[in-house]
């Protein structure tokens, strides 16, 4: 049976469930004997105990994962960092399955038969981090993100169109806790929950239609609370190379308000990164992803599934191997000093989708990073 979620938390609601999560994972002893901790809280960087040394560095550039990687590092006891990503994803061309269709050929009566088809999409977010570590062995995180939709359509007729949407996403508390930490690698485990902050009520004008609710691939949130699952593997050489891997997966709960539920998603990443200097990284990452169908159907949308592929529930699903390539770079100077710049940018390399379906073109992030 079916959990059916309440409305959506406001943000003093949010706030009230930090707040208690903060205090209980500050609270004196409630991780403790977990290993070692001194005094302050903080270890001294690897490179300071002589080498050679088996401790992780911490203060490398690559020790941090390729930016578009989320919940990639933990933090020493009362540390704390503020962080912004922007990220830019361009979505061109339909596909059923493996294989790329043409526009015409998903509206031709003869094909896919619809009335309308997506010819492009791009989706940018805004994503404001904090992460604050109570203990050496408990690292939290807290992701709201932003997000800014716009997909361009085609008509049988031979219109053209354009809609767009723009609200907060889904925010995300996570507890990174490591269970391993030596001979320079680590292992932690990535535990939380997404909040239903995200809109699930989106809408535009549509010709023919007017201003209308819009299908699910344009709202910016998904209307569930769910959990976030996963872990992540990290390591270090005692020269210029790093490497890790993470699974994280996002396993829905509920039926939001509207009627429905988003696929479950999991996604699993390996990468490996090289030293040019102190200050700057290059990486190179492969991720798979995988997502679900949806469950039910958003009983506010108007327009019906047989009209445009988006308003399609069972045309949601798919798999998707991407690689990508960027660059750390550890501020060592300036008022930003133990900051870091970070870049990332990839393609999809195969694409199996349950379709016709928009197909991944390219994807960026950016972000900056500050510890204190």
């Amino acid at each position: 049976m079916k959990l059916h979620s309440t409305k959506k938390p406001s943000v003093a609601g949010v706030a009230a469930i930090l707040f208690s999560y903060l205090s209980l994972a500050s609270a004196p002893g409630v991780f403790a004997g977990t290993g070692y901790n001194s005094s302050s809280g903080k270890h001294p960087p690897a490179a300071a105990m002589g080498a050679p040394s088996n401790l992780w560095d911490a203060h490398r550039p690559d020790s941090h994962a390729p930016i578009g990687i989320m919940g990639d590092h933990t933090h020493e006891a009362g540390e704390w960092m503020l962080s912004y990503r922007y990220g830019y994803m361009n979505m061109e061309d339909n596909y059923v399955g493996s294989d790329r269709i043409s526009d015409q050929t998903v509206i031709s009566p003869s094909g896919g038969g619809f009335l309308v088809t997506p010819t492009k999409m791009s989706t940018e977010m805004h994503m404001t981090g904090v992460m604050f570590a109570p203990t050496d062995f408990v690292t939290l995180m807290l992701m709201a993100p932003y997000v800014v939709k716009e997909m361009d359509h085609l008509r049988r007729d031979g219109v053209r169109f354009t809609t767009g949407s723009e609200d907060w996403g889904d925010l995300r508390l996570v507890t990174l806790w490591k269970v391993y930490d030596d001979n320079r690698q680590r292992v932690h485990l990535n535990l939380g929950v997404s909040f239903p902050t995200g809109s699930t009520t989106e809408s535009d004008f549509v010709p023919g239609l007017g201003r209308t609710r819009l299908p699910y691939p344009m709202q910016t949130g998904s209307g569930t609370w769910d959990l976030v699952l996963g872990a992540t593997y990290l390591g270090q050489s005692a020269g210029r190379i790093s490497w890790g891997a993470q699974a994280l997966g996002l396993v829905r709960t509920g039926t939001n308000d509207e009627g429905y539920t988003l696929g479950d998603r999991i996604t699993g990443s390996v990468w490996g990164a090289y030293m040019l200097n102190d200050s700057l990284s290059l990486s190179s990452r492969f991720a798979i992803h995988s997502w679900g169908n949806i469950d039910g159907r958003d009983r506010g949308l108007a327009t019906p599934a047989a009209a445009v592929p988006t308003a399609d529930p069972n045309l949601r699903g798919g798999t998707r191997l991407d690689w990508a390539g960027g660059f750390n770079y550890y501020l060592r100077k300036g008022f930003l000093k133990g900051g870091r710049l970070a870049f990332e940018a990839g393609l999809p390399l195969w694409q199996d989708l349950d379709g016709p379906q928009l197909g991944n073109e390219w994807f960026l992030t950016a972000g900056l990073q500050y510890a204190f």
